[in-house]
Parts: C-alpha cells; sequence; structure tokens
C-alpha cells in the first residue's frame, strides 16, 4: 500500500517546488541552444510544448478574472524561449542527419499527405490566421485595455475612498480593492508587452522554415550530392514539417492570450458564462433553426447538414422557453403579492392581526417599482447585503446597534424614488437611475458629460447620471463614478448618523448596559440604581449621538456618569461633563492636520455677551438674544462655514463650556453642520489656528469700537 502511494506523494512534492521546476526549465531551455539533443529527446520535448499550450489554453477558459492569471505574460516568454529553443534544436538535426524524429516526420508526411506544396500552402496559412488575425487583434485589445486601465486607476482609487468614507466598507476590504485595481494595472501593462512575444514568434517561425527549407537544399545537393528533385522534397517536407509543429502550440498560445485580453471579469468560468449567454434568448435559436433549414432547401446545397442542425436548434430552443415559461410560473410577481399557493396555516387570532396594524418599524426603505431589482440577490442584487454592512458599520464606529431595517416597495413613489422612514415618518427622500452610473464632478473637471443632470443627495456635489458608454470616459476625466445602489447606501449611512439619537430607544440602552455588565459588573451595579435610572443614561447618550459624537466608549462614559451623578442628574450636565473625558477621542476627527485645529473662535466681548443670554431651565438649554444680534451671527456663521467648506475644513466653532451647549442649540436646526466645541474638550497636545473670528455686532459696539 504505501508502495503504490509513495510514487504519487513525490509527484506532489515535486510540484511544491515549482520554483525550481522553473528555474530547471529556463536553464534546459538555454541549454537546447547550443547542445544537440537525439531525436528521441526530441520528440518528447515537442510532445511537452503541444501538452503546455493547450494546458494553458484550458487553465484560461476556467479562470474567473483575466488578472487572476498574473503570472501569464511571463509563462508566455518563456513558453515562446522554449518552442524557439525547439526550432533550433530541430533545424540542427534536419540539417546535419536528415532526421528530426517521429513528430516532425509524422506532420510532413501524415498530416500534409508528403506533399510539400501542400504543406507550405497550409504552413502559409496558419501562420497569416496566427500572425495577422490573432496576435494582432489580441496586441492591439491588450494595447487598449492597458491604457484604459491605467487612466482609470485614480477615478476607481477616488471611488474605494469616498465608499470608505461614507462607512460602506472597512479599511481591510479598501486595501485589498486597492490592491486588486493595482494588480489588474500590472497585468494589463505586462499583457501589452506580452503580446509582442506572440507577433515575434509568428515572425520567427516563417524565417526559420525558410532558413532550413534553403539550408537543407544546399546541404543536400552541395555537400551530400542529391538529386534536385530528392533534396528539394526531402528537406522541404522535414522543414514544414518542423514548421507546423512549432506552429500548432503557437497558435494555441495565440488563442489564449486573445481568450484571455477578451474577455471580461465574471463570477463563472468562460465556458459557463458563454453557455449561458448563448442560450439566454431563445428566440434567437427559433429563428437560427429556421433560416438554417432555410438553407437546407436551397437547390444544390446537401439537405442532410442543415436539416439535422436545424433539428437540433430548434430543439434546444423549445426546450429552453419550456423551461422558462415553468420557471416563471414558479416566481412570485413583485409588486402584485402573487406566489406560489402555500399550506393553509390556522387563521390568526383577531388580537395578533391588531398587534400586526400598530406595529411600526423603526426604521424602512421604500422603493419604487424599476429600484426593486436592486434588492432581488436573483437579478443580482445585493441591497439587503449592503444595508447589513452599513448596520454592523454603523455600529463598530458609533457603538450602537441600529434594529433590522426594513425593506418594502411602494407603488405611490415615483418609479425610479426612494425614501427613508423613520417609525413611519419620511426624513429623506431622492431619486436614482437604475442601470445607469452618478458621476460626480470631485475634481472640477471642465469636461462635461452626456447623461441626467443632478445633485449627489449626501454632498450636494453636481453630477450626471450616465450610461455604461460614458462611463470609461468619465474615469479618464477625474469623475468619481459609483453605481445607483452606492448612492443609496451612502444616502442611507448619512441618514442612520443624523437620526442616531431619535433611533436609540430605551430597550436598546438596557441591552447595551446588559453587554456593558459582562466585562465591568462593579461599575454598572454601583450606578444603576442607586445613582442614575435608564433613563437618564439614555438621554446622555442620545446628546452624544445628536452632535455625532461615538459612544463606543460605553465605560468611559458610565464612569463619568458616575462621577458626576452626585452633583447633578440633568442629562445635559452629565453630557457637557462626559464630552470633556471623551474630547481626546472625537477631537482629532476634526483636526486639518495631526494636532492642529482651525476653527472659528468669538470676540471675547461677544462671548461674555451671550454667555449673560444663556437660559437655563429642567428640561434644556438655550439662548435669549434679541432677532437682529441673532441675524448677525447667522450671517456670519454661514459666510465662514462656506469659507472653511471650500478649503476642505469641517465647519468647526470653539468657545468656552459655558457657552457651547447653549450656542449649538440656538443654532443646530439652521445650520446642521456646524460643529461646537468647547476649549475644555481639547487634547492638551492641541494646537488652535484661529480661521477667524466673530465679532460684536456692530448695532452693539461703542462708537470708538466702530471708528477702530
Amino acid at each position: 500500500m504505501s508502495n503504490s502511494t509513495s510514487g504519487p506523494r513525490q509527484i506532489v512534492e515535486l510540484l511544491k517546488k515549482g520554483d525550481l521546476l522553473f528555474v530547471l526549465g529556463l536553464f534546459g531551455t538555454i541549454v537546447l541552444l547550443v547542445i544537440p539533443v537525439p531525436a528521441l529527446m526530441l520528440d518528447l520535448l515537442l510532445a511537452a510544448s503541444i501538452g503546455i499550450s493547450l494546458l494553458i489554453l484550458l487553465i484560461i477558459i476556467y479562470v474567473k478574472e483575466p488578472a487572476e492569471f498574473s503570472g501569464f505574460p511571463t509563462l508566455l516568454l518563456a513558453v515562446t524561449l522554449f518552442r524557439l529553443a525547439l526550432n533550433v534544436a530541430s533545424t540542427r538535426l534536419i540539417l546535419s542527419d536528415g532526421h528530426a524524429g517521429n513528430i516532425i516526420d509524422a506532420f510532413g508526411h501524415f498530416v500534409i499527405r508528403g506533399n510539400y506544396v501542400v504543406g507550405a500552402v497550409v504552413f502559409l496559412i496558419l501562420v497569416v490566421i496566427n500572425f495577422m488575425v490573432i496576435t494582432k487583434g489580441a496586441g492591439r485589445i491588450a494595447e487598449v485595455a492597458a491604457r484604459f486601465t491605467l487612466d482609470a486607476m485614480p477615478g476607481k482609487q477616488m471611488g474605494i475612498d469616498a465608499e470608505m468614507n461614507a462607512g460602506l466598507i472597512d479599511e481591510a476590504t479598501a486595501t485589498k480593492r486597492r490592491a486588486k485595481i493595482q494588480k489588474e494595472a500590472d497585468f494589463y501593462g505586462s499583457m501589452d508587452g506580452a503580446s509582442k512575444f506572440v507577433r515575434g514568434d509568428a515572425v520567427a517561425g516563417i524565417l526559420i522554415t525558410l532558413i532550413n527549407v534553403l539550408g537543407g537544399f544546399a546541404i543536400g545537393i552541395v555537400q551530400k550530392g542529391l538529386p534536385v528533385v530528392e533534396a528539394l522534397q526531402k528537406y522541404t517536407l522535414l522543414s514544414i514539417g518542423d514548421g507546423l509543429v512549432a506552429q500548432v502550440p503557437a497558435l494555441i498560445v495565440s488563442v489564449a492570450a486573445g481568450i484571455l485580453v477578451t474577455r471580461a471579469s465574471e463570477d463563472a468560468n468562460l465556458g459557463a458564462h458563454i453557455s449561458k449567454q448563448l442560450t439566454l434568448y431563445p428566440r434567437a435559436l427559433a429563428i437560427a433553426a429556421v433560416m438554417l433549414g432555410a438553407f437546407g432547401m436551397v437547390p444544390g446545397m446537401p439537405l442532410l447538414p442543415f436539416a439535422a442542425l436545424a433539428a437540433l436548434t430548434g430543439f434546444t430552443a423549445w426546450t429552453l422557453d419550456k423551461s422558462r415559461v415553468a420557471a416563471a410560473e414558479l416566481t412570485p410577481i413583485q409588486g402584485e403579492g402573487k406566489a406560489l399557493p402555500a399550506a393553509p396555516e390556522p387563521p390568526a387570532k383577531p388580537i395578533d392581526d391588531f398587534k400586526k396594524l400598530i406595529e411600526v418599524d423603526t426604521f424602512s426603505i421604500e422603493l419604487g417599482v424599476s429600484l426593486l431589482s436592486l434588492a432581488e440577490k436573483k437579478n443580482g442584487g445585493d441591497l439587503l447585503d449592503r444595508v447589513t454592512g452599513v448596520r454592523k458599520s454603523f455600529a463598530r464606529e458609533m457603538g450602537v446597534i441600529v434594529p433590522p431595517i426594513a425593506i418594502r416597495d411602494n407603488l405611490e413613489l415615483d418609479t425610479s424614488e426612494y425614501r427613508f422612514l423613520l417609525r413611519g415618518k419620511e426624513i429623506a427622500r431622492s431619486r436614482i437611475l437604475p442601470n445607469r452610473w452618478l458621476a460626480m464632478n470631485v475634481t472640477n473637471s471642465p469636461v462635461p458629460l452626456k447623461g441626467v443632470p443632478t445633485v449627489e443627495p449626501v454632498f450636494g456635489i453636481n453630477a450626471t447620471w450616465i450610461d455604461e458608454a460614458e462611463k470609461r470616459s468619465a474615469e479618464i476625466h477625474g469623475y468619481t463614478v459609483v453605481d445607483p445602489g452606492s448612492v443609496l447606501i451612502t444616502h442611507l449611512s448619512e441618514c442612520v448618523k443624523r437620526a442616531s439619537h431619535l433611533i436609540l430607544g430605551r430597550q436598546d440602552v438596557q441591552g447595551l448596559i446588559d453587554n456593558l455588565k459582562e466585562s465591568h459588573p462593579t461599575l454598572v451595579n454601583e450606578l444603576i440604581p442607586e445613582q442614575v435610572n435608564v433613563g437618564v443614561i439614555q438621554r446622555v447618550l442620545q446628546n452624544l449621538l445628536r452632535e455625532g459624537v461615538s459612544i463606543k466608549n460605553l465605560a468611559v462614559i458610565m464612569e463619568c456618569i458616575g462621577d458626576f451623578a452626585a452633583i447633578s442628574k440633568s442629562p445635559d450636565d452629565l453630557s457637557e461633563q462626559v464630552r470633556r473625558r471623551l474630547g481626546v477621542y472625537f477631537v482629532s476627527e476634526y483636526e486639518s492636520e495631526p494636532g492642529i485645529l482651525k476653527a472659528i473662535t468669538l470676540d471675547p466681548r461677544l462671548e461674555q455677551l451671550l454667555m449673560s443670554k444663556v437660559q437655563r431651565t429642567q428640561l434644556d438649554v438655550g439662548l435669549v438674544i434679541d432677532p437682529q444680534t441673532a441675524q448677525y451671527l447667522l450671517n456670519e456663521l454661514n459666510t465662514r462655514m462656506g469659507e472653511m467648506a471650500e478649503q476642505g475644513l469641517t465647519p468647526l466653532v470653539l468657545t468656552t463650556a459655558e457657552l457651547r451647549l447653549a450656542f449649538k442649540r440656538f443654532f443646530e436646526p439652521s445650520l446642521t453642520k456646524l460643529v461646537v466645541v468647547s476649549y475644555q474638550e481639547l487634547p492638551a497636545q492641541t494646537e488652535i489656528q484661529n480661521f477667524s473670528i466673530l465679532l460684536l455686532p456692530p448695532h452693539l459696539q461703542r462708537p470708538a469700537d466702530k471708528a477702530a
């Protein structure tokens, strides 16, 4: 038993040492160029050449993405060198011995039946097919693919960055996708150069065969004294046989290279992909069957082959159409509620029916009819998976577990509209065009695009809905191009973040506390319910989420609440104390450079004035200022925020802790993107750089101040 398995094991171990095999192969190829080999060894090497070319072709058929076979350009160079070395070895045997092994002899006598004229014609036809058709087309495709792949790299990289910033993907996924883009660029760049090997191989085949014929003719007549006809017959047959033996694997490798550069990335191998597409339309097969039958009826045409093909094609079309009809009868009709009859269920109790009527989803998405394909997995839709990804990303970044998000159709919406609902109330609505791409002009490219103008719903960027033909041009000219699903998901991610404080219910907070209790039991038992209840903690967490502060560090938050709960039970006071404790974690998000914070600051007199206008109640904190002052501050802040946004900075106001919350609450309804941070929240090493200073309103300034 051990003897029977030792052989395969040794072969497997040998194949694992691929580096040694490749080095030995290259070294052996170089040896072939200078050292004669016997005819038997040449037969073995020629058979290996044909086998290697067939193996390459089969591997390319089964790979799912062109870049998956990244070693093909190098392998193509090695195989081409090996084939040329065999040409040199066979030439040496033909000219010196007049015999170059059984394979070349078989190609000279059996394949072309001993007629060197026929052999020359067949050889030239193969060379023309290889050189003029396959290698020329494959080389052109490789060149264009390399150029477009390199030109599209910046746009793809920006698209990955945009998805990562929106929370659709994590850093590991972004790194993986960037590496894939780089791999594709390297592959197509290498294929552009490797296609020149194939063309050079075809030219070398012609020259080597011609040299063999002329050299053999001269040796046969001058050195061996053979008659002219016999020398021509003998050496021409051997030379053409040698050329055919070289051209067959060369043609196979050329076809493999052409297939590799012309195919697109798919989830299936090439054979399954092509067979699926050829059988996608039974009507086309039926029409083809009728046309084949008509060809057979033409006078003088052989009826049997055309009739057989027509019958086979027609039967295939009928079978595919029948199976499609059967599948359609079993598939539910989207939007109409029709489905397979199910087994009868026991009637629900009336009380259960009423419970379902009053149930409200915490968060839901409603889609127009033409957008339903985004959520249908059978049609390639991945909306369900991407929504789950948003929930995971939000839990990882903000520390909040968003309840399952319901997705349903709504016939009252426009066909390409969608909207987001929070407990049945619409909070956002927008429109996307399926089967198109959204091109965002983030680089202010002057090149216009053909399509439907629109505005990106999250960042307000001018954009255009373009079709597939315009996509490549958009990427080359610096547009960020995303698919409709990514637009919807980015919008969803932003809306979930804005509404997170409304999503967080008391039961959700209890779940977070129970989870924390497993790792920090002493902290939870000391705090709840002796010092505060779950409602106070919920309000504190909602205050933090309302301003985009993550509650992932729940243990730190609870410890801070415990430290100050004896002083104040007000959620606003507690959340302000928590912000000071968490400042080291969230302030860095607003820094223009590491350790540097650019912000709008308040004139000390204005700050003192506003602090005197702060009004506190048991339920809220606010500012009480006159309309003229409020309008002045609103206009000034709007101007400054626009200037900061143009420079890529977060619109941020820096003020004292006593004024921070009241200032934020007063301007929040009008300036939703304004961030207000107190000096006490800044880490000690943070350097503050004034972007601008808000001055006292003119109507409150003294005459001396106005003159100054």
